[in-house]
C-alpha cells in the first residue's frame, strides 16, 4: 500500500476542503481501502469524516424521511420507518455484502463504491476506467458479470451495488455539499454515469464534494420487492436484480416503480418500462411487452449474453408475484 496522509476531520466544510485540495474521504472503508491495497486507487492523503453529526435517520416536513450519509447500512435496514415504508430499500440492502460489512459500510460510501470488475482490480490489465486510453480488457476477455446496458465502446462494467437500486426505485435525492460550501441535491437516478468516453467518472461528484444524506419521498403505495439471483445465496453480486413497487387497483396496475441491478453500468430505470404497465390488467403478455422494452438495446459480449433471458425471466417473476399471479416457471 502507498503511504498517505491521514487527518480526522470534525466539520462537513473542512472536510470538504480538505479532499478538493487532494485526497479521498473515508467512513468505513469497506470498498476504498481493499483498492488501496492494490493500488489500485492511491489517494495522498485521507479524510476521516468518520465522528462528523451524519448519523441520524429522521423525518423529513413533507413526510418523507432523511438517512444521514453515515448512517450505516445495517441501522438503515433496521429502522423501523425503513422496514414499514420503504421496505424495498431494507430487503436490497440486506441482499448485500455480509453483516460484518454492513455494520461498517455507510449510505454514502455504499453510493461511491466502485465496480467489482476483475480487471479494474487488476493493475497490470488495461482498463479505461482505472486509467483512460489504456483499453478495456473485458470486452474480449472473462466478462460474465458485466453489463449489457448502458455500456460504451469503452467501458462494459457493471455498478455492483443493491442499495442504490432500491433508492432509484424510491425516486430519492443525494444531497451533496460542494468544497466551496455550496449545496445541491441529485436524483439517485441521475447520480452515477453510464461510461461513454470517460468511464473513470462513476458519478456526477466533482473534486471535494461530500454527500451529506439521502432524502426519500413520503412513502408511495404498493408492495415492494427486492429479487436478487447470484451465484450463492449470501454475500455475492447480483447478476440480475429487480427492485419493485408495484400497486394494483381495481385489477389494473394503477402504479409501477422498477429498477434494475446487474444488468447496467449504473442503477437502471427506464420509465418506458413502467409506462408500458400502468392501467393494463396483469398478464404474461403484458409483462413480456415491459421486458421486451427493458431489453431492447442490450447488448452481451458472449460470457454475460445469459443475462438478457435471465433479466426477462427475472421480471416477469417480479411482476407476476406483484400482481398476486402465480409466476411462470
Amino acid at each position: 500500500m502507498k503511504p498517505f496522509d491521514y487527518v480526522r476531520s470534525h466539520d462537513a466544510a473542512g472536510a470538504a476542503e480538505a479532499v478538493a485540495q487532494g485526497g479521498s474521504f473515508i467512513a468505513g472503508g469497506t470498498n476504498l481501502l481493499d483498492l488501496m491495497k492494490l493500488e489500485v486507487m492511491t489517494p495522498d492523503k485521507l479524510v476521516d469524516i468518520g465522528r462528523l453529526n451524519m448519523n441520524e435517520i429522521s423525518a423529513t416536513d413533507d413526510g418523507g424521511l432523511r438517512v444521514g450519509a453515515l448512517v450505516t447500512n445495517s441501522d438503515c435496514a433496521a429502522h423501523d420507518t425503513v422496514r414499514r415504508d420503504y421496505g424495498v430499500l431494507s430487503r436490497a440492502i440486506l441482499a448485500g455484502a455480509s453483516g460484518q460489512l454492513r455494520n461498517k459500510a455507510t449510505t454514502g460510501g455504499n453510493l461511491c463504491q466502485r465496480t467489482r470488475c476483475y480487471y479494474f482490480y487488476d493493475p497490470v490489465m488495461p482498463c479505461n476506467k482505472r486509467e483512460p486510453g489504456s483499453g478495456c480488457h473485458a470486452m474480449n476477455g472473462f466478462n460474465r458479470i458485466h453489463a449489457v446496458l448502458g455500456t460504451s465502446e469503452a467501458c462494459i462494467a457493471t455498478y455492483p451495488g443493491d442499495m442504490a437500486v432500491a433508492l432509484a426505485t424510491l425516486d430519492a435525492d443525494v444531497e451533496i455539499l460542494s468544497a466551496e460550501g455550496k449545496t445541491r441535491s441529485v436524483p439517485v437516478r441521475d447520480f452515477h454515469r453510464c461510461p461513454g468516453d470517460e468511464p473513470e467518472k462513476d458519478n456526477v461528484l466533482e473534486p471535494g464534494d461530500l454527500i451529506t444524506a439521502v432524502t426519500l419521498p413520503p412513502a408511495r403505495k404498493g408492495s415492494h420487492f427486492y429479487r436478487k439471483v447470484r451465484d450463492r445465496s449470501s454475500y455475492a453480486f447480483a447478476l440480475v436484480s429487480v427492485a419493485a413497487i408495484i400497486n394494483v387497483e381495481d385489477e389494473k396496475i394503477a402504479s409501477a416503480a422498477l429498477a434494475f441491478g446487474g444488468l447496467a453500468t449504473k442503477p437502471w430505470r427506464d420509465p418506458e418500462v413502467e409506462e408500458v404497465l400502468i392501467g393494463e390488467r396483469p398478464s404474461l403478455e403484458l409483462f413480456e411487452k415491459a421486458a421486451d422494452i427493458l431489453l431492447a438495446d442490450a447488448k452481451g459480449q458472449g460470457s454475460n449474453d445469459f443475462k438478457i433471458p435471465l433479466a426477462r425471466r427475472t421480471l416477469t417473476a417480479v411482476l407476476a408475484e406483484g400482481c398476486g399471479m402465480e409466476a411462470p416457471l
